[in-house]
């Protein structure tokens, strides 16, 4: 397993992968460099990172996932890429559970830089006022868990699809109309593209652990996890090679 792992390090050491985790909290640090406005009546520092989340959370978090995918299997869709993995002393399930492990890991990395950033972007901002680390951190740690289904998802459709557009098309076709989604109560809490928005945004339920509730938590987040990843870990394991 842990050789496995290390091989899925290896390749995306040799694709862009480093720079897309670098260019994200990047756009983060510029979204709240060059907004000026705050909300009124408001800490600051929420101000900030709720205008950064409407981006970050809705769209940039979401459709990363996709990339990161279409990245980690690029090479076994290439001459023959699968049987030669499979061929080596390893499971299916090995091989897709590391690529999973990986992938949630890369997203991990991301996200603690989006709170470096975010914490950067404050201090050359000039906000003077505490930093609101346990809300902070239960944003950024909330974002991850968020992708949870949203990497399974996107893991089986770049096991299914050869192309590597193929899964991003899809992952836009339904991020896009979590624009709207999020605003609805009825649906938004039950819509697995809106989670990273609605468990980064301060405007939530910050009584619990997490800016949603335990329920929804447990609901979305945690049933269409199992949902995603068990479709996809059954097709890999019957997929003819």
């Amino acid at each position: 397993m842990f050789l496995v792992m290390k091989s899925e390090w290896y390749k995306l050491r040799k694709s862009k992968v480093i720079w897309l985790i670098l260019v994200v909290p990047f756009i983060v640090f510029l979204i709240g460099l060059l907004d000026l406005q705050y909300l009124e009546g408001m800490n600051r520092w929420y101000s900030k990172l709720i205008t950064i989340n409407i981006s970050y959370g809705i769209l940039f978090l979401p459709l990363i996932t996709g990339v990161f995918a279409s990245i980690i299997c690029r090479y076994e869709h290439q001459d023959g890429g699968w049987k030669q993995l499979l061929a080596m002393p390893v499971t299916r399930g090995q091989v897709y559970l590391s690529k999973y492990l990986v992938l949630i890991t890369i997203i991990l990395i991301m996200q603690l830089l989006y709170l470096c950033s975010f914490y950067l972007m404050g201090l050359i901002s000039g906000i003077t006022e505490p930093f609101p680390i346990s809300i902070v951190w239960a944003a950024t740690l909330g974002g991850w868990l968020a992708t949870f289904p949203l990497v399974a998802l996107q893991l089986g459709l770049s096991i299914v699809f050869k192309s590597f557009a193929a899964p991003f098309v899809v992952n836009v076709i339904f991020t896009l109309p979590s624009i709207m989604v999020v605003n609805s109560i009825r649906i938004g809490p039950y819509y697995p593209w809106s989670q990273p928005f609605l468990m980064m945004n301060v405007g939530g339920n910050d009584n619990s652990m997490f800016l949603v509730s335990l329920e929804q938590l447990l609901t979305t987040v945690g049933g269409s996890f199992i949902l995603f990843f068990l479709a996809g870990y059954f097709y890999f394991k019957n997929k003819v090679i």
